[in-house]
């Protein structure tokens, strides 16, 4: 297919179902945590607003999560398909972390799930928020047994190998190995940010159609002042992430920036464009800043990055990719950043539900809280080439023995499958978001003694009455 190997293959099938998957735990997590905040403002204030945006939204984090399962099932089957050389080189390791969040996080997920979406008129109200927390919290444990699992095929540490198989000797050491908190904190406010920018891009889109109720204007404030306060964190974090990436993994760092060589006495300029050429070993149309790299990577300016050339050309990740990866993350954080901090300045003003162009831009920075999250997946993964487990087993060493007719098959099929049935979650959940959230909430309606269908919102006809 297209003049590319089964390796490649397995690589681009691996790329294609984690790009799909990743998205939706994205939103869930952010989405979790924000329901829990709605329905214990509801419970506190009893203003309908709140039970109004609980209802609109759980119905959203409803087909999210629907999907993210589905998607996340697949993956996990390739590692043993696509990937058993992997499976047998670091199952011991992967397998238990994995095994880990079913346990502790998807059941705990799933146990209150239905209370959640269905118990509205079922269970007292401190059950119902209970079991909304609950499903909260095991989003943010499933992202912890992932992220651990991820960040020791990064940063491993606390085991041994043995008859070429790795054994644990310490679960302590990997789970909380040297990238985890980095990657733990950096990827959960990822997720909170674009939840927030989710949120208020769907404000946004009523705002500028005319539609100022209440609930509208609730949910767009509160998204704008969570990206004014989360973004900047999200750049220190950014930050810390980087220093620990230029300890543990510097050929990541030499990739990301395009930096070839150092000169003697030199220090390290700051690369803002270019490309670079993995054949001629240097970066073309390079626009430099003097020094600032060792700056913002070392915190001095004198200190040297690594780069590129000191590493063998078989242990460089591929720069080209890396490199601009990063910066339409960056690029995008800086965005984020002024969307928030314009925002401030219209509240001040107060035009902050009425101005058009700035309505317009909330509603273009929708999506890129989960495009700089796909960005910062590929910066990460392809950076951490050519292993897969870092340091210990090249990602050649961990593909299946499957033919290039085999690969190019399930390649298609998965893009057939995933366009239709995932597209027709994304047209479903769009449709929700048009409908908006009701000032005359009616989604905890019951009919028959039974609960009020959550995703209902759909319909082309609402029932508009409650029951006491």
């Amino acid at each position: 297919m297209f003049g590319l190997d089964a390796f490649h293959l397995a690589r681009i099938q691996f790329a294609f179902t984690v790009s799909f998957h990743i998205i939706f735990p994205a939103i869930t997590i952010g989405l979790a945590s924000y329901l829990a905040v709605l329905e214990g403002l509801w419970l506190k204030t009893k203003n309908p607003v709140w039970r109004s945006l609980y209802h609109f939204w759980s119905k959203i984090f409803a087909v999210n999560f629907g999907m993210g399962v589905v998607s996340g099932l697949v993956m996990a089957y390739q590692f043993g398909t696509n990937w058993s050389g992997f499976s047998q080189f670091a199952g011991s390791i992967t397998g238990p972390l994995l095994t880990y969040e079913v346990l502790t996080a998807f059941f705990l997920e799933a146990g209150f799930l239905g209370v959640m979406l269905f118990g509205w008129n079922k269970v007292g109200p401190g059950l119902h928020f209970f079991s909304t927390c609950m499903v909260a919290l095991g989003t943010l444990i499933s992202t912890f047994w992932i992220l651990a699992s991820n960040s020791w095929m990064q940063t491993p540490q606390g085991h041994e190998i043995v008859n070429g198989v790795v054994v644990p000797v310490d679960w302590f050491a990997v789970v909380f190995n040297p990238s985890f908190p980095y990657r733990l904190f950096h990827m959960s406010i990822a997720a909170f940010l674009s939840s927030a920018l989710f949120v208020g891009a769907s404000a946004a889109w009523h705002l500028l159609r005319g539609n100022k109720n209440p609930a509208i204007r609730k949910m767009f404030s509160m998204a704008l002042w969570m990206t004014l306060i989360v973004a900047p964190v999200q750049a220190l974090v950014g930050d810390m992430h980087g220093l620990n990436t230029l300890e543990h993994q510097p050929a990541k760092i030499a990739a990301i920036e395009g930096h070839w060589e150092n000169p003697p006495g030199e220090p390290t300029p700051l690369l803002l464009f270019g490309w670079p050429d993995m054949e001629q070993e240097r970066t073309r149309y390079g626009l430099e800043i003097p020094a600032l790299g060792s700056l913002i990577l070392t915190h001095s300016l004198d200190k040297q990055v690594p780069a590129l050339k000191e590493f063998p050309k078989e242990d460089r990740p591929n720069s080209t990719i890396v490199f601009w990866s990063f910066r339409i993350m960056v690029a995008l954080g800086l965005l984020m950043m002024l969307l928030g901090v314009v925002a401030l300045w219209l509240r001040y003003k107060q035009r902050i539900y009425t101005s058009r162009p700035f309505l317009w831009f909330a509603l273009f920075m929708g999506p890129a809280g989960l495009v700089a999250i796909l960005a910062g997946w590929v910066t990460t993964e392809v950076g951490r080439q050519p292993w897969v487990v870092y340091g210990l087993q090249r990602t050649r060493d961990a593909v299946s023995a499957h033919g290039d007719l085999q690969m190019s098959v399930s390649l298609l099929a998965f893009i057939v499958v995933y366009t239709s049935v995932f597209g027709v979650g994304y047209s479903y959940m769009v449709r929700l978001i048009k409908k908006g959230p009701e000032e005359h909430e009616s989604y905890a309606t019951e009919e028959d003694g039974r609960p009020a269908r959550p995703l209902s919102a759909a319909d082309a006809e609402f029932t508009s009455r409650e029951k006491h």
